[in-house]
């Protein structure tokens, strides 16, 4: 049995020789089969039809059987189990001439099972899809990417959350409406536990926080059947993209993340470069036929939904706010707003955002009442007492400055030991850099200042020191005798 492709080369190879055993030869078959497809091409038949029909095989009997098989198996099962099978029914043939039958018997099993798609043709403001993606590890801890689609303008969106509980969803609902100038009509995704809490008689039954949230948004949520990523593959692609770019692999050659920032940041930036090039499939820039669908998107509140984040608590002065008796850090720049705190498992999730955007602002391992958890990084650069730098506030004292760090450094260790009379002092030092020059003073100053000589003419008798060379001795004109006696003592002693 040759197949398609073969029986084409045997009758190429005898239009070219004219014989049947040289074209035998050439293809590596009988002589006799090259004479039979011949001859049925005279005949006006296919040549083809003789490549089933032409003789049996020892799998005939058995091909019922091994339809039944695939069949059960849904097309999964393989070649070597049903051959091990067919022996013990009596079958005779090689397990290579089991592998080609069920290949055959697979293929068709899956042209007749095939599932068929019908066009979808979206429409403008219907349908947004969102899905998740395990982003990278940020600092020692796991992120999430929410993908998001917008099925007729193909814009798309990536969010890097800190995981997948129903606040960060929310949030990034909020974020993605916002940046989108609307919300559309249906939301499609998988059925995890915050959008379906369970199935009854395969019905998803709809978690009630979602739906108190999408009321408020004026969106319906919709999931696909299970185990069914076809039915939203706008977002699967939106997600497979998102992590072929965003997670460091030796695919991208991307470096690791030092702070969730970052991640944030390379989200923004992979946003912007595929929204902004045509899409493969409308050719149009996403950006701008978002534009177009943006007049059929509803609007959305003013406010954020912010139930599901947990309890309102204002910040202190001191950028902190309190949860059940302690104290939490949050960001300096909300001082004097309000934010919303909520436990999560062993972690205080604090979240803030306004018209904008709500997004996570803090996270804090969850502490006992009366203590505190502070994050130094909500602060800015705090100024220790002891770290003072000098700062001219009269020309006097800029003139004196100007000469350098030297100077700089004398004035900080004079006042730390309470010298009297700093600004005269100062004044000398620069009435002696107009006679000696700047670098001679200020490196003296230097030396003033390790030394603690800050009194009057120490400044003067310093730079009349650096400045007299120092002679020395020359070895070979001087009397003063060798110690090479000394070495010879020494060995002798040692003996």
């Amino acid at each position: 049995m040759l197949s398609e492709d073969k029986i084409m080369d045997v009758l190429e190879a005898f239009d070219l020789t004219r014989s049947y055993r040289s074209a035998a030869q050439l293809c590596g078959v009988d002589h006799h089969t090259v004479r039979r497809y011949v001859a049925a091409r005279d005949a006006g038949l296919d040549p083809t039809s003789l490549a089933t029909g032409e003789r049996g095989t020892l799998s005939d009997p058995f091909i019922e059987k091994i339809e039944e098989w695939v069949d059960r198996s849904q097309g999964r099962v393989r070649a070597d189990v049903v051959h091990d099978k067919l022996c013990a029914l009596g079958y005779q043939g090689s397990p290579r001439t089991t592998r080609r039958v069920v290949r055959v018997v697979k293929a068709t099993w899956r042209r007749t099972h095939a599932r068929a798609y019908q066009p979808w043709i979206p429409e403008p403001g219907l349908w947004l899809q969102w899905d998740y993606g395990n982003g990278p590890v940020v600092a020692g801890r796991k992120t999430v990417l929410f993908c998001a689609w917008l099925a007729w303008s193909r814009f798309r969106v990536i969010l890097a959350l800190p995981d997948r509980t129903l606040p960060s969803v929310l949030s990034a609902w909020d974020r993605t409406f916002r940046m989108l100038g609307g919300a559309p009509t249906y939301l499609l995704t998988d059925n995890e536990k915050t959008v379906t809490t369970r199935h009854v008689a395969r019905i998803p039954v709809r978690n009630p926080a979602i739906v108190s949230a999408a009321i408020y948004y004026g969106v319906v949520v919709r999931t696909c059947v299970v185990a069914d990523p076809e039915s939203k593959g706008g977002a699967e692609s939106t997600v497979k993209i998102a992590k072929a770019d965003l997670v460091p692999t030796e695919a991208n050659l991307r470096p690791d993340y030092e702070t969730f920032a970052d991640l944030e940041a390379a989200c923004q930036a992979a946003m912007d470069r595929f929204n902004t090039r045509p899409h493969a499939v409308t050719r149009r820039v996403p950006a701008e036929a978002l534009d177009d669908e943006r007049a059929h998107l509803h609007r959305v509140p003013d406010e954020p939904y912010s139930v599901a984040f947990g309890l309102s608590r204002s910040v202190s002065w001191s950028s902190t706010v309190m949860l059940n008796g302690a104290r939490y850090s949050v960001p300096h720049t909300l001082r004097d707003t309000r934010v919303w705190v909520r436990v999560a498992g062993d972690e205080v999730v604090v979240v803030a955002g306004g018209p904008d955007e709500v997004k996570e602002v803090a996270r804090h391992r969850r502490v006992g009442p009366g203590q505190a958890s502070i994050d130094p990084a909500h602060y800015p650069e705090r100024k220790e007492p002891a770290d003072r730098r000098p700062r001219a506030t009269n020309p006097a004292e800029e003139a004196f400055l100007s000469l350098g760090e030297g100077a700089k450094l004398w004035l900080l260790e004079a006042a730390a030991v309470g010298t009297r009379g700093i600004e005269a002092r100062m004044q000398e030092a620069v009435a002696l850099a107009r006679i000696v020059g700047v670098d001679r003073v200020d490196e003296a100053l230097g030396l003033a200042a390790m030394a603690g000589h800050f009194d009057a003419g120490d400044l003067a008798a310093i730079c009349d020191a650096r400045r007299i060379e120092v002679r020395r001795a020359d070895p070979s004109t001087s009397l003063q005798p060798g110690t090479g006696r000394w070495a010879g003592f020494s060995n002798r002693e040692a003996r």
